[in-house]
């Protein structure tokens, strides 16, 4: 069976929230890439649609949106997502992952497009830093 972290972000807040996805909410991300959306409802999000916007594998290999495909990949990289030079001009070859989700994922970044009737809040909860500060 197929296990994912679900990393929401909610912008309006500022804040990210961690889902367990396992069964059929899992398997609704196999085959999705980077960019597409995907209906919140499986994951407890009941009129959400979040969007995929990146993820990692299980030995820590990101996925980047403009690299076709499922497996890993050693690319030259001089900029962008995957490799931040230190120097002018620098390029370096790293491992990217491709961008459509696979089951060796183990975490998949989304960010919320359309809001459903309950807030992340209420839904999850107040975190327990903020919780603790309130008393």
């Amino acid at each position: 069976m197929v296990d994912f972290k679900v990393v929401v972000s909610d912008k309006k807040a500022g804040r990210a929230y961690n889902i367990e996805a396992s069964g059929a909410a899992a398997s609704g991300f196999v085959g999705k890439k980077i960019g597409d959306e995907v209906d919140g409802a499986p994951l407890g999000l009941a009129g959400y649609t979040l969007q995929i916007s990146g993820g990692s594998d299980k030995t820590g290999i990101a996925a980047r949106k403009d690299l076709p495909g499922v497996g890993r990949r050693r690319i030259l990289l001089s900029e962008g997502f995957g490799f931040h030079p230190e120097l002018d001009g620098e390029r370096r070859r790293k491992t990217i992952r491709g961008s459509e989700i696979t089951q060796d994922f183990v975490q998949i970044n989304t960010i919320v497009m359309a809001y459903g009737a309950q807030t992340l809040e209420e839904i999850f909860g107040k975190p327990e830093e903020e919780a603790a500060a309130e008393e």
